[in-house]
């Protein structure tokens, strides 16, 4: 009778704590609390300020100011329109990718070295560049080691364009002037404004 009790203890306290754990995981997870999300990357995280219906075709933040233009092999050309520091402790970069050429473009030779990046179409390869301060700043990444900045860039057939952006740990206050730099491209001296 007391094997039987402490039976029935012991599945009470596992169900109790798979009903907390579970629980835990449920208010972990739900609702969207402003995080930087773990998908495809197509959306950028809640703070930045890329508009959340940017998808496919959709004009970027502040598209009609252009504050630097690069242009590429094969007619690409990217427009950057905001390079914005967050009183969170990084900048967000915001564009337009344009492809004027003839045929359909992927930003595979935009990604960055790493292997374990799920999306081989990205812009994870740009970088900040203080030259002042003699630093290189790479794009951040998530708690799953995706970036956080637009991913899944392919397909961009002529004539068609799409938001980008890319987010960045801060520089120091005092720098004003960095280097927007995408492998394959030519460099884009910017002001980031707060």
């Amino acid at each position: 009778m007391s094997i039987r009790r402490t039976t029935k203890a012991a599945r009470g306290a596992v169900a109790m704590a798979s009903a907390v754990g579970l629980a835990l995981v449920v208010v972990g997870c739900g609702g969207d609390s402003g995080g930087a999300k773990a998908s495809d990357g197509d959306k950028p995280p809640a703070r930045s300020t890329a508009p959340k219906d940017s998808g496919p075709g959709a004009p970027a933040a502040d598209s009609d100011k252009v504050i630097g233009e690069m242009k590429g092999p094969d007619g690409v050309v990217v427009t950057l329109h905001s390079v914005v520091r967050d009183s969170g402790g990084f900048v967000t970069v915001n564009g337009t990718v344009t492809n004027r050429g003839t045929r359909a473009f992927n930003a595979i030779d935009w990604r960055s070295n790493e292997t374990e990046l799920r999306s081989r179409s990205s812009i994870s390869g740009a970088t900040l560049v203080d030259k002042a301060g003699k630093k290189r700043y790479l794009v951040l990444r998530d708690t799953n080691g995706e970036c956080l900045c637009t991913t899944g860039l392919s397909g961009l057939m002529p004539g068609a364009s799409r938001p980008v952006f890319a987010q960045f740990p801060a520089p120091p206050a005092k720098v004003t002037e960095v280097d927007f730099q995408l492998p394959t491209l030519p460099p884009a001296s910017v002001r980031i404004t707060d």
